[in-house]
Protein backbone atom coordinates (compact mmCIF):
# COMPACT_ATOMS: atom_id res chain seq x y z
CA UNK A 1 0.00 0.00 0.00
CA UNK A 2 1.14 3.52 -0.64
CA UNK A 3 2.34 5.52 2.33
CA UNK A 4 -0.07 8.44 1.97
CA UNK A 5 -2.99 7.12 -0.08
CA UNK A 6 -5.86 6.56 2.37
CA UNK A 7 -8.35 8.08 -0.08
CA UNK A 8 -7.69 5.38 -2.66
CA UNK A 9 -8.10 2.75 0.03
CA UNK A 10 -11.44 4.21 1.15
CA UNK A 11 -12.73 4.52 -2.41
CA UNK A 12 -11.74 0.97 -3.22
CA UNK A 13 -13.18 -0.53 -0.04
CA UNK A 14 -16.79 -1.01 -1.27
CA UNK A 15 -15.54 -2.71 -4.42
CA UNK A 16 -13.21 -4.88 -2.37
CA UNK A 17 -16.13 -5.95 -0.18
CA UNK A 18 -18.07 -7.04 -3.27
CA UNK A 19 -14.95 -8.83 -4.47
CA UNK A 20 -14.71 -10.52 -1.08
CA UNK A 21 -18.13 -12.08 -1.64
CA UNK A 22 -16.98 -13.21 -5.08
CA UNK A 23 -13.81 -14.67 -3.54
CA UNK A 24 -15.94 -16.79 -1.20
CA UNK A 25 -17.60 -18.21 -4.32
CA UNK A 26 -14.09 -18.80 -5.67
CA UNK A 27 -13.20 -20.73 -2.52
CA UNK A 28 -16.22 -22.98 -2.98
CA UNK A 29 -15.33 -23.56 -6.64
CA UNK A 30 -11.72 -24.31 -5.67
CA UNK A 31 -12.74 -26.86 -3.04
CA UNK A 32 -15.18 -28.49 -5.48
CA UNK A 33 -12.50 -28.59 -8.19
CA UNK A 34 -9.94 -30.07 -5.83
CA UNK A 35 -12.29 -32.83 -4.73
CA UNK A 36 -13.30 -33.50 -8.32
CA UNK A 37 -9.68 -33.70 -9.47
CA UNK A 38 -8.91 -36.19 -6.69
CA UNK A 39 -11.84 -38.38 -7.75
CA UNK A 40 -11.15 -38.20 -11.46
CA UNK A 41 -7.61 -37.02 -12.30
CA UNK A 42 -8.22 -37.40 -16.04
CA UNK A 43 -10.41 -34.27 -16.11
CA UNK A 44 -8.10 -31.58 -17.47
CA UNK A 45 -10.81 -28.90 -17.35
CA UNK A 46 -10.68 -28.99 -13.55
CA UNK A 47 -7.23 -27.39 -13.63
CA UNK A 48 -8.61 -24.39 -15.50
CA UNK A 49 -11.48 -24.19 -13.05
CA UNK A 50 -9.06 -24.23 -10.12
CA UNK A 51 -6.93 -21.48 -11.69
CA UNK A 52 -10.02 -19.32 -12.19
CA UNK A 53 -11.04 -19.90 -8.58
CA UNK A 54 -7.61 -18.86 -7.29
CA UNK A 55 -7.79 -15.64 -9.31
CA UNK A 56 -11.24 -14.96 -7.79
CA UNK A 57 -9.79 -15.49 -4.32
CA UNK A 58 -7.05 -12.92 -5.00
CA UNK A 59 -9.51 -10.36 -6.44
CA UNK A 60 -10.10 -8.18 -3.31
CA UNK A 61 -6.37 -7.54 -2.86
CA UNK A 62 -5.94 -6.71 -6.54
CA UNK A 63 -8.81 -4.21 -6.36
CA UNK A 64 -7.40 -2.47 -3.28
CA UNK A 65 -3.93 -2.22 -4.85
CA UNK A 66 -5.39 -0.90 -8.08
CA UNK A 67 -7.54 1.72 -6.34
CA UNK A 68 -4.66 3.00 -4.21
CA UNK A 69 -2.44 3.27 -7.28
CA UNK A 70 -5.03 5.40 -9.12
CA UNK A 71 -5.03 8.22 -6.53
CA UNK A 72 -1.91 10.41 -6.72
CA UNK A 73 -0.19 11.22 -3.47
Amino acid sequence: MGGCRPLGFLLGLPFALVALVISVVGCVIWVFGTVLSCLCPCCCCVAGLANMAVSLIKLPIKILKWSTDQIPC
